[in-house]
């Protein structure tokens, strides 16, 4: 039957061949770590450029990083160059960010997190009344079960029986009531700190994967860990860059791209998937690595196929509405990183997950890379990557919500630092869900797939491989282990496991 194709992948018929679909960086990733592993390999995507969420965008002399803006476990990225015998610092260079955040409260309060994680809890104690000491157990509780629980659960499958022999697997089995499973993220913080700024504070790292403080369980304070304990970074030339280096690697290592080129169906004969088709041409290969959305990779590439439980009628993560605000003005009293918190938390994420809405009064991220890249904004003008969590697209009227959002992001920005920000801005783009599914593929504009919110989510998300074909695999933010770049990272280094395994 698949004698007809095309064989588009003929440069040496000896090498195996893989197809990744989808460049984001857990494609990038698959990409290089099956070079290295002797594949001949093809990457094809749909948008002009590499990246998925990770992308940069350009007005007159402004320039934003459109997705993500910091880098947690950088070592992640900097192994892939390792692995091909390169030097990271070669490739990409990183800084520490100090201080990580700003953060200012409704009722006027306002600290800064520093990156030195004893200045930090002295400084929330001063400004909250929260005390340090306890700032600090927290920390270290979240560090040593992100040690117990980081080898199973981000670096394995655990969909794989075997692996539950491994050493790291009956290490983590026999601590399993220590990892925080059968509480509430916000019912642990509750328990543990006595101010609602505390709480608030470590509560937001839900948004980290877009789930629900208030249901996803509190295991998740490990993200805070990461942050605060192991450091938040970023790229000198902008989160960006880490999507230019890992892609520059990646064609030295003879990786094929195909861009503006989108997959339109897998091929598969059995139990064994035989290539995809894309522009009206079939590819043949050995193994294909799917980085799409899990939900859009079955209702658009392989409609007609079963579904897994993983993807059916699952709960999403949240979306966002974005602003890219060119400032003609200096701000400072802020940093590369702040957050307005909303005044009432619980509120604000059942307006998002139950009620799927806009709530009224949202929290508000600000990143301004300019601040540490002064060439992203021209002379005495910052950018502003102004964010808020909505829910994913259920058929609202986003062109009216922008509206509205802009209103009150503008009247709240405005009400905090005693401004009328509008007379600054002097460019400005924007995303809504709808754009970000446009370019991204992101099944309704959800950021990280399925939410993390309910006991056993994380053992719900679309696992590395398909049950159903013996040489296809899946990496990127909505499967195992979950959203956000480390864990992206972590998915392709998976897949790269399972592959070995499979081959010998």
């Amino acid at each position: 039957m698949f004698n007809k194709y095309k064989k588009k992948l003929n440069k040496n018929k000896n090498m195996q061949k893989a197809i990744v679909i989808g460049a984001g960086i857990g494609g990038l990733a698959s990409a290089i770590r099956m070079a290295a592993k002797g594949f001949q390999v093809t990457v094809i995507e749909q948008a002009e450029k590499p990246g998925g969420k990770i992308g940069e965008f350009r007005q007159g002399a402004y320039r934003w990083d459109t997705g993500p803006s910091l880098l947690t476990l950088p070592e992640l990225a900097r192994e892939l160059f390792t692995l091909a015998g390169e030097n990271p610092d070669d490739y990409l260079q990183v800084e520490q960010i100090d201080p990580i955040c700003n953060y200012f409260y409704a009722d006027g309060t306002n600290f800064t997190a520093h990156a030195n994680v004893e200045d930090f809890a002295s400084e929330m104690e001063k400004k909250t009344g929260e005390p340090a000491l306890r700032i600090l157990k927290f920390l270290d509780k979240y560090r040593r079960l992100f040690e117990i629980a980081a080898p199973v659960f981000l670096f394995n499958s655990f969909h794989k029986i075997k692996n539950f022999n491994k050493p790291e697997f009956k290490r983590t089995l026999l601590h399993l009531h220590k990892l925080d499973a059968w509480l509430t993220m916000n019912s642990r913080n509750s328990k543990w700190f006595k101010t609602l700024y505390a709480r608030q504070l470590f509560n937001r790292y839900a948004t980290y994967n877009g789930s629900n403080p208030f249901e996803t369980p509190a295991t998740l304070n490990m993200i805070a860990h990461l942050e605060h304990n192991l450091g938040g970074f970023l790229p000198k030339k902008g989160m960006y860059q880490l999507v230019e280096s890992v892609y520059q690697l990646a064609l030295k290592l003879g990786v094929t791209f195909y861009f503006n080129s989108k997959v339109t169906r897998v091929l598969y004969e059995g139990k064994l998937v035989k290539g995809v088709e894309s522009n009206q041409q079939q590819w043949l290969a050995d193994l294909v690595i799917s980085n799409i959305d899990a939900t859009s990779f079955y209702h658009h590439i392989m409609p007609g196929f079963k579904k897994p439980n993983a993807v059916k009628n699952k709960p999403l993560s949240s979306s966002g509405i974005i602003f890219y605000w060119g400032i003609n003005k200096l701000s400072p009293k802020l940093g590369v990183h702040n957050i307005l918190f909303s005044e009432n938390y619980e509120a604000e994420f059942k307006a998002i997950f139950k009620e799927k809405k806009l709530y009224s009064d949202p929290t508000i991220y600000i990143y301004i890379s300019s601040k540490k890249i002064p060439g992203d904004a021209p002379t005495g003008s910052e950018n502003w990557f102004v964010m808020i969590n909505t829910p994913a697209d259920y058929g609202q009227d986003w062109e009216q919500l922008l509206a509205i959002a802009r209103q009150r992001v503008i009247s709240k920005i405005n009400k905090q630092f005693q401004i009328q920000i509008e007379n600054y801005i002097v460019s400005e783009h924007f995303a809504t869900p709808i754009t970000i599914e446009q370019k991204t593929g992101s099944w309704h504009g959800s950021l990280y797939g399925n939410a993390s919110n309910g006991l056993l989510s994380a053992f719900n998300r679309h696992a590395n491989f398909s049950r159903k074909f013996k040489n296809l695999y899946f990496v990127g933010g909505s499967v195992h282990p979950g959203g956000g770049i480390p864990l992206c990272l972590c998915s392709a280094k998976i897949v790269d496991e399972l592959i070995g395994d499979a081959q010998n």
